[in-house]
């Protein structure tokens, strides 16, 4: 097994268990993120707030909308994420090491390097999944509302207007979603937002470049005071990749805002302020009619989500990787012992 296979595998791993235990937080993020109503009573809903809000009004399900495309997409994109990265990684590592033999550096990737190949992995990434995201987003902002009972014409208006209807609200599954995306905008609709989110290839990108030189310094001093141990623990990782993620994510949110602004619903007989035909079009009207703040809605809820994702992500991906490697060694050295006479 290639180690960009195995790295892509417990990418996919880590990604799925990550997705899973951040996954409500994900949703009201998304939603906050596409609020579109400025009124102030609004704007005072924190994350644990909207959260139970959602569940009175819609139920539990609801904090899980879209999970089953999702995990999909988590599982999709952390793979070849990590399965793309790995083989520029390895390509970048041969380049430096021909390089230090012409004189130049000392044979290990720097920066620069290193944030060119996570940049290749995540356009490579984007352009394949961002479908999947699109259905994601759709499904995740779609509210369940309950329509009223009409069936007694004898009642009178008011008491009408508070009768609910005992059946259940639509069920609005990935399907619907697939259909919504076509019928709004074709084929190209599952494309919607595909720039911002390729602009936003500098995230994963920062966040590689502050892990992987992270991870090194710390590596080089742990072998200065002790030559015969420059590993690092489970925990280490984990702190590592939650700063990461949180140097990335406050650099790059106003782009994820305006993405998932543009692959949520359009209503096209709504207020055309909240019609975005395009990225610079977006930008333009929020900047216009909701300042920038509109850039930074749900900010908290993301670095909280992000930063816990990631650093689960990466804590779960190094101990998969260590594990398989662990086995494939254990299993050249049987294969040997039993080759022996």
């Amino acid at each position: 097994m290639s180690d960009a296979l195995i790295n892509g595998l417990a990418g996919a791993g880590g990604g799925i268990i990550a997705q899973l235990i951040t996954y409500p937080l994900q949703t009201v993020n998304t939603r906050q993120q596409t609020e579109r109503d400025l009124k102030k009573e609004k704007r005072k809903l924190g994350t644990i707030e909207q959260m139970c809000q959602v569940v009175k009004q819609e139920g539990w399900e609801r904090l899980y909308g879209g999970l089953t495309p999702s995990i999909v997409g988590t599982t999709a994109s952390q793979g070849l994420y990590y399965y793309f990265y790995q083989i520029f990684r390895n390509k970048a590592e041969i380049k430096a090491l021909e390089r230090q033999k012409k004189g130049i550096g000392d044979g290990s990737v720097g920066m620069l390097s290193s944030l060119i190949v996570a940049a290749l992995s995540g356009c490579v990434n984007v352009l394949l999944t961002n479908p999947i995201w699109v259905v994601v987003t759709r499904m995740q902002t779609h509210t369940n509302i309950l329509k009223k009972d009409h069936s007694n014409r004898l009642a009178t208006p008011a008491l009408e207007e508070t009768v609910l209807s005992a059946i259940e609200p639509f069920s609005f599954s990935t399907g619907h979603a697939i259909q919504e995306v076509y019928d709004e905008a074709g084929f190209w609709g599952f494309w919607k937002g595909v720039f911002p989110t390729l602009i936003m290839v500098s995230n994963p990108a920062m966040q590689f470049m502050l892990y992987e030189t992270m991870l090194k310094k710390l590596k080089k001093e742990r072998s200065l005071s002790n030559p015969d141990n420059n590993g690092v623990t489970a925990l280490e990782i984990f702190l590592l990749g939650a700063l990461a993620k949180l140097g990335a994510t406050v650099v790059t949110y106003p782009l994820n805002v305006v993405k998932a602004r543009l692959q949520a619903k359009q209503v096209a007989t709504g207020d055309r302020r909240h019609q975005y035909k395009g990225t610079i079009d977006a930008i333009l009207k929020m900047i216009r009619y909701e300042g920038f703040y509109g850039f930074y809605k749900g900010m908290s809820t993301k670095i909280v989500q992000s930063v816990l994702a990631a650093a689960v992500l990466f804590m779960i991906k190094e101990e998969l990787v260590k594990g398989a490697r662990l086995l494939l060694v254990k299993d050249g050295i049987h294969t040997v012992k039993s080759k022996l006479p």
